[in-house]
């Protein structure tokens, strides 16, 4: 497994959350329950992903742009989700402020998959790709 296969496998997970959270109502233990999974998922996932993928590219010329700009999703993305942790869940505020978060998450996720794995493709050797996946892996799994 490369890097990208690895960060794609943690983004599907990320979307089946999103999907099931904005179908949650009210104060609820679904809610909770994946509200909580949701934000350990997207918490870990950005550690892992600027250790071991954004800050391998931050010195290529080509992808330091990319990586910057990641990573500032990485924190838009930490706001929501402080947004909504803030407010009740029987509030009708809580959905709008969840509908918001999949709508960036999804685009953050697109972003990568679609235009920063291309460019790190021509960056990273083979082996960087396969030795990336292993410490990104790892840390995922002693976090989760």
């Amino acid at each position: 497994m490369n890097i990208f296969e690895a960060i794609r496998k943690d983004h599907d997970i990320q979307r089946e959350l999103l999907d099931k959270l904005v179908k949650t109502s009210g104060d609820t233990k679904e809610r909770d329950e994946i509200f909580k999974s949701l934000k350990l998922e997207l918490g870990i996932h950005a550690d892992a992903e600027e250790r071991h993928y954004y800050k391998p590219l931050i010195d290529s010329d080509m992808m330091q742009d990319k990586a910057r700009h990641g990573i500032a999703e990485h924190h838009e993305i930490d706001e929501l989700v402080e947004k909504l942790e803030e407010t009740d869940y029987d509030s009708p505020a809580w959905l709008k402020i969840a509908k918001d978060l999949k709508h960036k998450v999804e685009h953050h996720l697109e972003d990568e998959e679609h235009k920063f794995f291309q460019l790190s493709g021509k960056v990273l050797t083979d082996k960087q790709k396969l030795d990336l996946a292993k410490s990104y892996n790892s840390y995922m799994s002693s976090h989760r």
